[in-house]
């Protein structure tokens, strides 16, 4: 299950729909100190919106040393440009629209030729029924940290799952939920995703998780706050 996610504890999303704040570049989210960038969204991702993020911060993170992987919502978002370094491919494991956990895959491995060696997937659990990832596969985050923990063991020791990824996206989560699926697993890498958005929240679920990722934050506050956030996280492990 060994992979650079291994050694990450931030992580940047970037939403192929949506802009970096006012004059800000690529290679500034890179001098943030994260880990890594992941380039994906839920609505509205098409080839198109996805080459134009994807090629010049692929070639930014190259310049220094970022990890860069595209979070392909479906087949037509999977592009290939330098300095990539592959796909995280969702499977959201509480949907209760099987599309979000095979489906949409099945369609991807048969009209398309996947680059094994570069593709990985994600384990989702989604927790925020009012976000567009719920409402979008009708998951079912009636959850509690019983029922977290066991899907991470699920994931994990049935599945394979080499990352195990706990999304409140757009809201800030229960740091013992996060706790549960982090003391579930043993291999799995854990991120946490939703609401992080500065020191405090970053160092709290930097203590839950193996990785904090942040998403809207580059989009509507910038580089400054994220660079807030990445210490955060750092000073947590």
């Amino acid at each position: 299950m060994a992979g650079p996610w291994a050694d990450w504890d931030h992580v940047v999303k970037v939403d192929p729909d949506k802009t970096l704040a006012d004059g800000e570049t690529f290679a500034d989210v890179c001098r943030t100190g994260t880990d890594a960038i992941e380039i994906g969204g839920t609505l509205d991702i098409t080839a198109e919106n996805m080459r134009a993020v994807a090629e010049p911060c692929a070639a930014a993170c190259a310049e220094h040393g970022v990890d860069c992987y595209i979070e392909p919502s479906h087949a037509g978002a999977v592009i290939d440009t330098e300095g990539l370094g592959g796909y995280l491919v969702p499977i959201v494991f509480n949907a209760g629209d099987v599309f979000w956990t095979t489906g949409a895959h099945r369609y991807w491995v048969k009209d398309t030729n996947v680059e094994w060696d570069r593709t990985f997937t994600e384990a989702y659990i989604v927790l925020n029924p009012d976000s567009s990832v719920a409402e979008y596969t009708d998951a079912d985050c009636d959850l509690d940290a019983e029922d977290v923990a066991a899907y991470a063991t699920v994931a994990e020791r049935m599945f394979g799952q080499p990352i195990v990824y706990v999304e409140y996206s757009g809201t800030y989560g229960d740091p013992e939920i996060v706790g549960a699926a982090r003391e579930a697993l043993n291999e799995a890498t854990l991120f946490y995703g939703g609401g992080v958005d500065e020191y405090e929240a970053a160092y709290e679920m930097g203590t839950q998780a193996d990785a904090v990722v942040v998403g809207d934050l580059v989009h509507d506050a910038g580089v400054e706050a994220v660079e807030e956030t990445v210490r955060g996280a750092k000073d947590a492990q």
